[in-house]
């Protein structure tokens, strides 16, 4: 390992101790990693607060405990392993896959790390990978959107939806975006939405959604909430529409009958992850390289709906998961 000035023997790193709620979430002092042979070690400005987390930390997507939680962040490379020849200690770099993020320095596999250019703060960067990198592949290759496509976009105000909006815009699609609160709507608003719908005051969203498209319904529906919107998002569907579930806000989708597709008009449906649309560093880098673009020159913004230190991470994903939040949480080690 070649590191740069000297470096502490610990740091502060949040620790999924057990499967299970929020109470799990302890932050412990705990020696700094050393990076493997194609690792970098980075001082971390930012990590991210995200659904996956969430997931890995309840134990739907199993990890043996202990493990520090967290797969994205920004910071500063201080050390490198010995076979890493793309990256020198100094470079602001970024990152939204992996695991141990959230910690005050984190070693983390160079085949997952971006540059940040110097027009991109690192909390912005931090904030946009993951999300950001999913708004991407979702809008430019799940469902390649372009002038005339007309998408639903649930949960609008939150960091993906905003960013999927803004997308869209950007590629010529026209947005009917989906959130619970008025204050929630305004920003889906801010962000581009041509149409708002308050799911919590219709008492059928799918015939709302048809209403604002002729009856035809849309082309694709981007639902990162799950269960309590799949429902509604295949009947919001035009024929061979295309029904993008990207996660699970509200719980897991319980299995359904495919032959419903038929019935419903040759639907299709897909459940795609990040890591195939992000399968090469060479794809990783191109995302990035056009979403960081887009950032600097202000065609996409970035929200930070709040920063928090590890000692609150348990507040923060509380707050996540209770769909306080607008925008992305971020923790601060």
């Amino acid at each position: 390992m070649t590191s740069g000035s000297a470096l502490p023997e610990s740091a502060p790193a949040l620790v999924v101790t057990a499967h299970g709620g929020g109470d799990v979430l302890e932050v412990r002092e705990q020696a700094l990693p050393v990076p493997g042979s194609e690792q970098v070690l980075v001082r971390v400005a930012a990590a991210g607060v995200n659904f996956i987390d969430t997931y890995q930390r309840e134990g739907v997507y199993p990890i043996p405990t202990p493990f520090v939680c967290g797969a994205e962040g920004a910071g500063e490379v201080v050390a490198v392993g010995p076979d890493v020849n793309c990256f020198v200690i100094g470079d602001r770099v970024a990152w939204g896959q992996g695991l141990g993020s959230a910690q005050a320095y984190a070693a983390v596999d160079t085949k997952n790390l971006v540059h940040v250019p110097q027009g991109v703060d690192l909390e912005t960067a931090a904030a946009a990978m993951l999300q950001g990198l999913t708004a991407h592949y979702l809008s430019t290759s799940t469902y390649a959107v372009q002038q005339g496509t007309v998408a639903l976009v649930h949960a609008a105000a939150g960091g993906v939806g905003q960013l999927l909006t803004q997308m869209v815009k950007k590629r010529g699609g026209r947005v009917i975006a989906t959130a619970g609160s008025a204050e929630k709507l305004e920003t889906a608003r801010e962000r581009g939405a041509d149409e708002l719908v308050n799911y919590a005051e219709v008492d059928d969203l799918a015939a709302t959604v048809r209403e604002l498209t002729d009856g035809v319904g849309v082309h694709v529906v981007y639902d990162g909430v799950g269960l309590d919107t799949f429902e509604a998002s295949l009947n919001s569907l035009r024929p061979r529409g295309l029904m993008v579930l990207y996660g699970a806000a509200s719980g897991q989708v319980p299995p359904f009958d495919l032959q419903r597709l038929n019935k419903l008009g040759s639907l299709f449906v897909t459940r795609p992850t990040l890591g195939s649309y992000v399968a090469t560093p060479e794809e990783l880098r191109a995302r990035a390289t056009e979403l960081f673009e887009w950032i600097e020159s202000g065609d996409v913004q970035v929200s930070v709906g709040g920063r928090y230190p590890l000692a609150e991470a348990r507040t923060a994903y509380a707050d996540l998961e209770g769909r306080r939040t607008q925008g992305k949480l971020l923790l601060i080690p």
